[in-house]
């Protein structure tokens, strides 16, 4: 998987946090139905070598908000 030298601190395309960023420079399917991990990919618009490409930026459930265990954890101090 792509990870950039200097990776932005929060998705340029939301402004939120992201678990992981992928490059693709080809065809990609992006499928989150009951994904476990992820709820949410931000697609956002790059070059790699002069050529396009999208770097993908995942959301855990959690970092959106839709984890209601974000809520407990963090009140009970866990992570």
């Amino acid at each position: 998987m792509y990870v950039p030298d200097d990776p932005p601190a929060t998705c340029p395309a939301c402004g939120a946090p992201y678990d992981s960023v992928s490059r693709h420079t080809g065809g990609f399917v992006a499928n989150l139905l009951d994904n476990e991990r992820y709820q949410r990919v931000c697609f956002h618009p790059v070059t790699d070598e002069g050529d396009p490409a999208m770097d993908c930026y995942h959301h855990t459930h959690v970092q959106v908000g839709t984890d209601e265990r974000a809520d407990t954890e963090a009140s009970e101090g866990g992570d």
